[in-house]
């Protein structure tokens, strides 16, 4: 048997599960089988700069963090509910991977 998985990544946890929630919609009305979303651990990317530009005076610092927040979505295979999900609008900033795996 085939499935559909589908991965979603972004640095705003709130676009994520805003298209989560409207893949649980179509997955709803097809009635297709669905495992997730599955969160999966939040890669944290770290930088840490000095203030002062010239080097000269206090070392005081500054610390940056950027979260990517990641879902895994794995889904039996409808070819209606599979173009319903192609049309999914993406917001900036979004990265979703549509993969078919086999079982």
């Amino acid at each position: 048997m085939q499935k559909a998985r589908i991965k979603l990544a972004s640095t705003n946890i709130e676009t994520i599960n805003e298209v989560c929630d409207y893949i649980n919609n179509i997955v709803e009305k097809t009635g297709v089988d669905i495992k997730g979303p599955i969160p999966l651990p939040t890669k944290k990317l770290k930088i840490t700069t000095r203030k002062s530009p010239c080097g000269d005076g206090k070392a005081t610092w500054e610390r940056y963090e950027m979260r990517i927040h990641k879902r895994l979505i794995d889904l039996g295979i409808d070819e209606r509910a599979l173009r319903l999900i192609m049309k999914v609008p993406i917001p900036e900033g979004l990265n979703i991977e549509i993969e078919m795996i086999d079982n």
